[in-house]
């Protein structure tokens, strides 16, 4: 009984210790919270109230984060910062913002933000590969030498429009193989696009059943959607917790699977590899290592010949893959547009040869639909962050070096005061009233400035040698007894691709 007391009286106290502790960690958590989000900049552009911890993350829907971006601009202005948990984050909308941010300073926002979770992958600062590499000087070096390749290799040039006219005869007789049946165009669409850019980075193309080939294409497909999505986004803004494997893992999984392939085929190389004998990217690129392995601080080693080798078949498949599935969704909704198609094809060309680049000039309005489907698919819709390299101001409003910045590309492509109608496929868009050709110059599918897709040219030809010629042998229907495609919005994971879908490929008698 004598103890009673003292447990009484000891509880209470416990209990009070508590509660002071709780407050204490609470405050001081808010404190720290607030410290790391609070902006000391004048002239910051404005944005919607954070809350703790999160910022403004709950302001946007990560699934259609354009959509989200173009309907905050309107409350907030062209130019209008958010926070994700403790980044601040500045997002350029339209037309005129983005022509001063990514031409006129376009050095100013060269920099990419760092992504903690690559360094699991080997990243450094001089290993980085071209992408995701930080501006300075690996990141010229790189581009540079894919640049100077590339057009080795014929970007730009008949040679190369050759392997692509190849490719159009493999790709045009797996359409007629589908004997006008309803069939899901992605496979097909995807492994042509592919072999265009695996002649170029690996010497040769692939048979659309090889086993290799198709699990390149799988990992492709899946790493989009983990290395974009919520969680690999926690991890980055909260690096410590890239220490935990399977969380990491989780993420690169994909990743490091793409990386073994490219190892083995790097090894593959170096087992016949003659510097009198180029036949490939790779091949380049193991010379250029010879000629710089005496010099310890090179940007071209191990891991960049890896990342620079991924990056150039990643940038060289996805995007124009898409824009042509969006191409063959259009032409099935818009039976009109498709028939204008058909008789400029059978007026220019007919029906007897092959399509060339040299036939686009003369083809105004099959130039202007394929504008049209990429301004109106809106592929990259968000493109990927940049950062300021250097303090900078935009529109009046004063932007920090080391911020992140989003170019709301989609914003510019769907922008209300440059296209007659922005949400509506309409290819007059490219159109003048004499019915000639005009790229406008908010036409920015491929970004702009010193980040600006260095596979642009190459991505022309396909998407016209590509398009052009299954408009020449095919009509594009949608299957009969089956629902229409769903709407034009499609699924978004840092790339903008149509929902699946099936149609008829019905050969032109």
């Amino acid at each position: 009984m004598s103890l009673l007391p003292e447990i009484q009286s000891f509880f209470p106290v416990t209990l009070c210790n508590i509660i002071v502790l709780f407050i204490i960690f609470t405050s001081s958590l808010l404190l720290l919270d607030f410290m790391k989000r609070r902006k000391n900049w004048p002239r910051f552009p404005p944005g919607p109230t954070s809350i703790p911890f999160l910022g403004n993350m709950m302001d946007v829907d990560f699934k259609n984060p354009h959509i989200s971006m173009s309907q905050l601009s309107k409350k907030f202005g062209n130019v209008f910062s958010l926070q994700f948990f403790w980044k601040n984050v500045v997002v350029l909308n339209g037309f005129e913002v983005m022509k001063e941010a990514l031409i006129n300073k376009s050095e100013d926002i060269g920099d990419r933000p760092r992504f903690p979770i690559y360094k699991k992958l080997g990243h450094t600062p001089n290993s980085q590969g071209l992408v995701l590499a930080q501006y300075g000087t690996s990141w010229k070096e790189q581009r540079r030498f894919t640049l100077s390749t590339l057009r080795n290799f014929g970007m730009g040039k008949k040679s190369l429009e050759q392997k692509i006219t190849e490719e159009v005869g493999f790709l045009c007789s797996r359409f007629q193989d589908e004997q006008g049946q309803p069939f899901d165009p992605c496979f097909i669409i995807n492994n042509a696009v592919s072999n265009v850019i695996c002649s170029i980075a690996f010497g040769d193309r692939f048979d659309y059943n090889d086993e290799k080939f198709q699990r390149l294409l799988y990992l492709m497909s899946k790493t989009l959607n983990r290395e974009f999505g919520l969680v690999a986004q926690v991890l980055n803004e909260i690096p410590f917790l890239t220490n935990i494997p399977w969380l990491i893992n989780y993420v690169l999984k994909y990743e490091y699977d793409i990386m073994t392939f490219l190892r083995e085929m790097v090894s593959e190389h170096r087992k016949t590899w003659d510097p009198n004998d180029i036949r490939d990217f790779i091949d380049v690129y193991l010379l250029e290592l010879e000629k710089v392995k005496e010099k310890t601080d090179s940007s071209f080693n191990e891991t960049n010949l890896l990342l620079t080798t991924y990056d150039l078949f990643s940038a060289g498949t996805d995007t124009t893959s898409i824009t042509l599935r969006w191409g063959m969704f259009f032409m099935m909704l818009h039976l009109e547009v498709q028939l204008k198609v058909h008789n400029e094809i059978d007026h220019v060309i007919g029906r007897g040869r092959q399509p060339t680049m040299a036939d686009m000039l003369e083809m105004p309005y099959t130039n202007a639909v394929i504008h049209e489907i990429q301004r109106c698919g809106d592929i990259v819709p968000l493109a990927l962050p940049h950062m300021t390299y250097r303090d900078t101001e935009i529109q009046g409003y004063l932007i920090p070096k080391g911020t992140t910045i989003i170019t709301n590309l989609s914003s510019v492509l769907k922008d209300e005061k440059v296209w007659k109608k922005p949400m509506e496929f309409y290819p007059e868009h490219f159109l003048d009233d004499n019915d000639k050709f005009v790229k406008k110059e908010a036409f920015m599918p491929f970004s702009a400035g010193r980040r600006a897709c260095l596979g642009e040219q190459l991505a022309r030809m396909e998407l016209f040698l590509f398009f052009t010629s299954l408009m020449q042998r095919f009509k594009i229907e949608i299957p009969k007894d089956h629902p229409l495609p769903r709407g034009k919005n499609g699924v978004y994971a840092l790339m903008f691709s149509p929902y699946p879908y099936k149609m008829c490929a019905v050969a032109r008698m």
